[in-house]
């Protein structure tokens, strides 16, 4: 038997599991097992749960369905245990390095014990110091093991269920199990502190609990407080009925209604139902309160006479006065110019326009990429509502006729994002934007995620460096309302990478439908555009952007590539989009098409694909044509930008590491061999889950016209895709 079973629910945090498994994995002490709490087989954390097990033994995943709640998945994976001691922890926390030995430390001088109570640290994302609200609580303690009633402070509704470990066999002689429902820590903590004779505590940090920056979903306004007061009612009536000392009864009453008084002095907490949530709180009061028991003094001892009394008109008149002392006239970002910060200030006084949405790509760079596949299908299934697309002044000449636009900084701009209920981006909007009770911003990204974004970039100097304030960036997640997903890989890491309270939409990138919907006729207009040859292979080299270096440079010699390569080869060079060259320009056998409006266009265009670490490939994977990396200073980028994955272990295709292999690979025809077919299968298989040629749709029904997930239309299998032809026969995977 185990020293520790360690359950991990896993739900909603996919992208941060890995984290909390390598802590557990990583522990010097190796007596215990691992029981990830997953979804269900295929979800993203139980793939990521299911790779943990292949390599070590120790892990065991089970599986919990959502609908269970955090209290069902800690059940399943109790049920699953077999360690002496059960641990708890979140599926976005960690332990801290030598958490296990120093509980195994701490049990061998103690002996068993029912309860183990140890301190956690609470880390904020980026501004403010870690805290330890256990520590207090766990400093009053008496040392070695001791009976409850010594320490009748610690009544278990205060801490987490994270924060301590307790004995299995104690769980199972008293039956104990999470009750369903939102704060299922209260009920769990008090009634086992009710039945527990022997407790001891660790006064040492066991877990690190990331908080989240919107904080705790508990407190989240819903109907789902209510269940505050069941959780209350359940261990007050468990206390009446064990005979619960006064000594003990007086702190647990204490601590249960401070719960309770600071949501009903809260109103955005409950939107709806206030009076009720009050009123049943103060028959609980009257009820459970202790023979005896005196209220706190000062403001809290008030509100503690007002419930008693059930004097609703009294506690609400206080808790306005209250606000009122405290409050603080909220400061609005502000655009520049006093007139323009005047015109937005007045756009916002004026109703939500829900008929008005508003797009913009690459921060106004153009017509393009996810954002514009939305707009073209809106246009055709939401013609109701208008739409403006954004872009700098000099891009202004690249919008499509029948698009209307406005210039980013203008009057017009302003007011159009003041009154729109849909604000659609694929990287952020202005800081001076204000998210308005109403709107919908979704932000749909611009490629699947090889290295690393987000706050995951802050410890990578030179692009933290580059990116400014973490805390601005995550000022502007908190806008957004859903997140786009192109496969399971890119759920993962936009939740670590960018962390929020948004819905991520696993429906596939709309820039990649026309990989899936393009013809023949539609491959050879491109083709012509582009100028590139009849007869000739095309291939598209699109190097990514260096964080190290100023400005771009191509890193091939590409008319040499062309001449040892074959004569059959062109070039069409796309530099990344920070590089912009202008208009086309066309030197022998390579075509630069990097001013090129559409990216999916030159993809069409191209029989192959050349690249290093550009999120292209994943794109260009759904067209099933071959893929090379050229990875001359993968070492020096993977150092300096931090990748998710090692792409040298699970490439698309060949990998060239100097022009004269990246030559032959092409001259040999390995290229569009069968062994450059078997691994765009596997990479394609993990990286073009959900781009079926139906995502703008599934877009626009879900977020602009408000249809339910269940009525939109499913992802086609990938076996099933037909993609667009090539110019040239190609081996398909």
């Amino acid at each position: 038997m185990p020293r520790f079973s360690i359950i991990v629910p896993s739900h909603g945090v996919a992208g941060r599991l890995a984290q909390a498994l390598d802590s557990v994995l990583a522990q010097s002490f190796g007596d215990f097992e691992l029981v990830p709490v997953c979804d269900a087989p295929g979800s993203p954390a139980s793939d990521v749960a299911a790779r943990y097990a292949e390599r070590d033994s120790r892990v065991a995943p089970v599986h919990a369905p959502p609908s269970a709640g955090l209290a069902g998945a800690r059940n399943t994976g109790m049920r699953r245990a077999t360690g002496a001691y059960l641990l708890f922890l979140d599926g976005d926390d960690t332990l801290v390095p030598g958490a296990l030995a120093a509980l195994d430390a701490r049990l061998a001088r103690t002996g068993p014990v029912d309860v183990l109570h140890f301190e956690h640290e609470r880390t904020p994302w980026w501004e403010g110091e870690p805290g330890n609200p256990a520590a207090p609580l766990l400093a009053k303690a008496p040392d070695g093991a001791f009976a409850p009633g010594r320490a009748p402070h610690l009544t278990g509704v205060q801490l987490p269920a994270w924060s301590a470990a307790w004995r299995r066999a104690f769980v199972t002689e008293h039956r104990l199990a999470f009750p369903d429902g939102h704060f299922t820590d209260i009920g769990w903590g008090g009634l086992a502190m009710l039945s527990a004779e022997r407790v001891a505590v660790l006064r040492a940090v066991v877990v690190r609990h990331l908080l989240r920056r919107q904080g705790s979903r508990l407190n989240l306004p819903g109907a789902h407080h209510a269940e505050l007061l069941d959780q209350t009612e359940l261990v007050l009536a468990r206390a009446a009925e064990r005979g619960l000392s006064a000594e003990r009864s007086g702190p647990l009453f204490e601590q249960l209604f401070a719960a309770v008084l600071k949501t009903a002095a809260h109103p955005r907490r409950l939107p709806s139902g206030r009076r009720a949530f009050f009123r049943r709180a103060s028959t609980l009061y009257r009820r459970h309160r202790p023979a005896g028991y005196r209220p706190p003094g000062g403001s809290l001892g008030v509100q503690h006479r007002l419930l008693a009394a059930g004097a609703y008109p009294a506690f609400t008149a206080l808790r306005g006065a209250r606000r009122a002392v405290t409050r603080a006239v909220a400061s609005v970002p502000r655009p520049r110019g006093l007139r323009t910060r005047l015109l937005y200030r007045m756009h916002l006084c004026r109703p939500l326009d829900p008929n008005l949405a508003v797009y913009c790509a690459y921060w106004g760079r153009g017509y393009a990429c996810n954002p514009a596949a939305i707009h073209a299908r809106a246009r055709e299934l939401a013609p109701h509502i208008r739409s403006v697309f954004l872009v700098e002044a000099d891009q202004a000449h690249t919008v499509p006729d029948g698009v209307e636009y406005a210039v980013i900084g203008s009057r017009r701009s302003w007011e159009v994002l003041a009154r729109a209920k849909y604000l659609i981006n694929n990287a952020n909007f202005a800081e001076g934007v204000v998210k308005r009770p109403g709107s919908v911003h979704l932000q749909t990204q611009h490629g699947t995620p090889l290295k690393t974004m987000g706050v995951d970039q802050s410890t990578y100097p030179v692009v933290a460096a580059a990116t400014g304030s973490f805390t601005k960036l995550l000022g502007r997640v908190d806008r957004w309302d859903y997140n786009l997903s192109s496969n399971p890989h890119s759920t993962r890491m936009w939740e670590r990478a960018f962390p929020g309270s948004y819905e991520q939409l696993e429906y596939g990138y709309p820039r990649n439908d026309v990989y899936c919907t393009a013809g023949a006729e539609d491959v050879a207009r491109v083709r012509a555009e582009l100028g590139v040859p009849e007869g000739k292979v095309a291939v598209l080299y699109a190097p990514t952007h260096r964080d190290h270096r100023t400005g771009f440079e191509t890193g091939l010699d590409l008319e040499a590539f062309c001449e040892a390569a074959g004569e059959d080869v062109v070039v069409l060079l796309r530099a990344h989009y920070f590089y912009d060259r202008g208009g086309p320009r066309t030197g022998g056998r390579v075509i630069d098409v990097t001013a090129h409006r559409s990216a999916e266009d030159v993809c069409l265009a191209a029989d192959a694909l050349v690249t290093d670490y550009s999120s292209i490939m994943f794109d260009y994977a759904n067209l099933d044509r071959p893929i090379v990396v050229y990875a001359d200073d993968w070492d020096v980028y993977r150092e300096t930008r931090g990748v998710y994955f090692d792409l040298m272990a699970e490439p698309p295709g060949p990998v060239a590491r100097t022009p004269e292999e990246l030559a032959l690979v092409f001259r040999d025809g390995t290229w569009a061999g069968a062994e450059s077919a078997a691994l765009r299968a596997g990479f394609r298989e993990r990286f073009c889950a959900f781009d079926d040629g139906r995502a703008a749709e599934r877009v626009v029904r879900r977020v602009l016209l408000g249809e339910p997930p269940e009525a939109l239309p499913p992802v086609t299998p990938l076996a099933e895709r037909v993609p667009a032809p090539a110019a040239a026969g190609l081996v398909r995977s």
